[in-house]
């Protein structure tokens, strides 16, 4: 490799991860607001926890083909990898496309795409430690919970959690990119917020759909990938070779997503006109 790429990959490399760091050391600011959705996040989780056991209680103590230890396990991580995900409340493009602040942000040597990508994987790096580590904790004190029994379960995880964040700022990107033919987001922020919600796996295991229903999901929209495949790796819901499966469709979309983000921005950029400049 030429000198020269090798300094331009080294110094990119550097400059993404000072920008990580930053969205990192941003977040951890919000220290009561930490604290107060965690409590949150904990508090749901008994209440959908207890909803589930019933629902499996009442199938003969499986229901989407889960147990009641895999939906225990299901609902208490999905409570912790919610704020890593982050599917909802960031407007801050939308923002400053409206006010004509992006202008500042096109003049910038790393692209708004990249910029704000390094700096959401930093706000996730801290929810990690302090939303998602709660919830996971708290669940086996109260109830009996699910542990992979294959190894390649736990890197499958991590790996498909990673791509779940990357794939949520994407989906996100879209909706506030919105506002350059709109000039208001929260149209698209409403409908994001109803879909991301039910067509994630949020609210109840898209298992709990007829066949037909969840696979259409999987395959013709990337909202199953945000929540449902992650979890359904950690519980060990299929064999390996569907793990893997499902996590190569995840990063199939979150490189198509990427790149519709590229695009849209790229043609946005062509057609911008500040507002009162």
């Amino acid at each position: 490799m030429p000198p020269s790429i090798a300094g331009n990959i080294i110094l990119w490399f550097r400059t993404f991860t000072a920008i990580t760091g930053s969205g990192y050391r941003r977040h951890s600011t919000y220290r009561q607001a930490t604290f107060a959705g965690a409590f949150t996040n904990i508090v749901f989780g008994f209440l959908h926890c207890y909803i589930f056991l019933a629902v499996a209680s009442g199938a003969g103590g499986r229901a989407g083909g889960y147990d009641a230890a895999q939906l225990a396990t299901f609902v208490w991580v999905g409570q912790g990898l919610l704020a890593v995900v982050g599917l909802w409340g960031w407007t801050e493009l939308a923002d400053r496309i409206r006010t004509g602040d992006i202008a500042s942000d096109l003049l910038r040597p790393v692209s708004p795409v990249v910029s704000y990508l390094a700096t959401d994987l930093g706000r996730a790096a801290y929810a990690v430690l302090t939303r998602f580590v709660p919830p996971v904790l708290t669940g086996p004190i109260f109830f009996d919970v699910y542990l992979p029994t294959r190894w390649p379960t736990t890197p499958l995880f991590l790996v498909s959690m990673v791509l779940a964040v990357v794939l949520s700022f994407g989906c996100r990107y879209l909706v506030n990119a919105s506002v350059y033919w709109l000039a208001d987001v929260r149209g698209p922020m409403l409908l994001w917020t109803l879909c991301s919600g039910v067509l994630a796996g949020l609210y109840f295991p898209l298992r709990f759909l007829p066949d037909w229903a969840y696979v259409s999901l999987w395959l013709a929209t990337p909202f199953p990938s945000l929540m449902q495949t992650p979890l359904d790796v950690l519980v060990e819901r299929d064999g390996v070779r569907t793990q893997l499966g499902l996590v190569g469709l995840q990063l199939l979309w979150v490189l198509v997503i990427l790149l519709a983000c590229r695009t849209v921005q790229r043609r946005a950029e062509s057609r911008l006109v500040v507002q009162g400049g």
